[in-house]
């Protein structure tokens, strides 16, 4: 591996711990994957020009995110970079011969052009605009806004597990009552009271689990992967390199046992959740489940990110938006002064009316 040397990094220079494809056979009007084959694209209806060959591709340079640990590659022409995860200013540069990382299987292509995405932004951060810090930069901050194509894990596998429980059954009685009037008499009066009954209860159970999507990125944590979600899975193609033309894509960077770890914890729950489900009865109580895990089967696939990192006073701020569904989510700076202020002067006039409200009654008088 060559040695790694930091990378000079201009203010307005941009990169999104990814990778700038090569000019292939993606849409050129709306950027989605296509076959070769296709003489029409699937997202737009546009006819599609013909295939270009591997040998026009454009040379690649490779670097990885010392802030993050996200891994690039972008044009060779470039030459400064800010990480779009962590906003970071330090990357350095790594083959990627030495990586020896498997290759994506997967891909869905960009629904959303950047237009759109950027008018979405837009509406987003003007969403209680009073309370945004009056000099926050947007038009600065929005020119970070990219897609990129994220790694993601998709794993199935069939879960078989022993459960035992104690079961309960509702069953009522009616209950007689006595009570004592405003006048001193006794009076009767009949409830229904309702009693359970319990017993223990075990059993197996088995399900095949599918299509939760672990991210490959240690720059998207899962928690934020999860706010985007879902993908329509169905329009996965089988990937090939011409279908990222024109776009970033990030290699991944969580290795595929770490990721088959969460998922395994996320389909133990989504079982015991089916468990409860299946019991019999009203009621449980005192679940336990013994849960094996096999046939278990992974894809790598690359799903599309509008994503846009910035920092505010110290503070890194993240925008996303799923490229396929629009599906947004993100933070963004708040002004307390301003927050404050509005509180003030709302105390202020509600202050203001009692008191007119006490005047005018008083002169009522």
């Amino acid at each position: 591996m060559a040695d790694s040397v930091p990378v000079e990094v201009a203010d307005e220079a941009i990169v999104d711990a990814a990778v700038l494809a090569p000019q292939g056979q993606g849409c050129p009007s709306c950027g989605a994957p296509v076959d070769r084959d296709d003489r029409f694209c699937n997202a737009c209806g546009n006819p599609l020009p013909a295939p270009i060959t591997e040998e026009r591709r454009a040379p690649q340079r490779h670097f990885q995110c010392k802030g993050c640990g996200s891994r690039v590659s972008v044009d060779a022409d470039q030459r400064s970079y800010v990480c779009p995860f962590c906003d970071s200013t330090y990357v350095v540069e790594f083959s990627p011969d030495e990586t020896g990382r498997q290759r994506p299987e997967f891909v869905i292509g960009f629904a959303l052009t950047q237009d759109q995405a950027l008018e979405k932004f837009r509406q987003w951060i003007r969403t209680n605009g009073l309370f945004r810090p009056g000099d926050l930069g947007q038009a600065k901050i929005e020119r970070r806004l990219r897609g990129i194509y994220l790694p993601f894990w998709s794993f199935s596998m069939l879960a078989q597990s022993r459960w035992k429980a104690t079961i309960g059954e509702y069953w009522y009685r009616t209950e007689t009552y006595t009570t004592t009037d405003s006048k001193g008499n006794t009076v009767t009066h009949t409830r229904r009271v309702r009693e359970t009954e319990w017993w223990t209860l075990s059993g197996r159970h088995h399900h095949y689990y599918n299509g939760y999507l672990v991210s490959g990125s240690k720059g998207l944590p899962q928690s934020q992967a999860d706010r985007i979600k879902p993908f329509q899975l169905p329009a996965l193609k089988r990937y090939e390199p011409f279908y990222l033309a024109g776009w970033l894509s990030e290699e991944y960077s969580i290795e595929r046992d770490e990721a088959l770890a969460r998922c395994r914890q996320e389909f133990h729950r989504q079982e015991q959740a089916n468990v409860s489900a299946f019991l019999p009865g009203d009621t449980f109580r005192n679940l336990s489940l013994s849960t094996e895990f096999s046939q278990e089967n992974s894809d790598l696939i690359l799903l599309p990110v509008y994503l846009l990192s910035y920092r505010y006073q110290d503070k890194l701020y993240r925008f996303l938006i799923n490229g396929q569904t629009g599906r947004l989510a993100g933070d963004k700076p708040l002004s307390w002064r301003r927050i404050w202020s509005a509180v003030g002067a709302a105390v202020g006039v509600v202050v203001l009316i009692i008191l007119v409200l006490f005047l005018l009654g008083a002169f009522g008088r």
